[in-house]
């Protein structure tokens, strides 16, 4: 077995194993929209829950260092008592 047959070879396990995983991929994202059209027949906000799902990734300091930027730009935008926006 020369290098070419190898790479060749093993160029094939690659793609096939990232074929293999992608179609693995739509399964799971098929299964987790039925979880959310389950919630939501269930009477809970979809677009709520995705943000508890997103912010149950973060740890509690990147929250609150997340959630002190957002007040910042919020009061510097007058949607928030405080804010640069009310001062004018």
């Amino acid at each position: 077995m020369n290098k070419t047959t190898f790479a060749h070879g093993q160029l094939k396990s690659l793609v096939e194993r990232i074929e293999r995983l992608e179609e693995e991929k739509k399964t799971i994202a098929g299964d987790i929209k039925e979880v959310y059209a389950e919630a939501k027949a269930n009477g809970f906000d979809t677009k709520i829950l995705r943000k508890v799902i997103s912010l149950r990734k973060k740890d509690a300091a990147e929250r609150e260092e997340e959630e002190s930027m957002l007040d910042v730009y919020l009061a510097a935008l007058g949607m928030i008592p405080g804010g640069s926006e009310e001062a004018a």
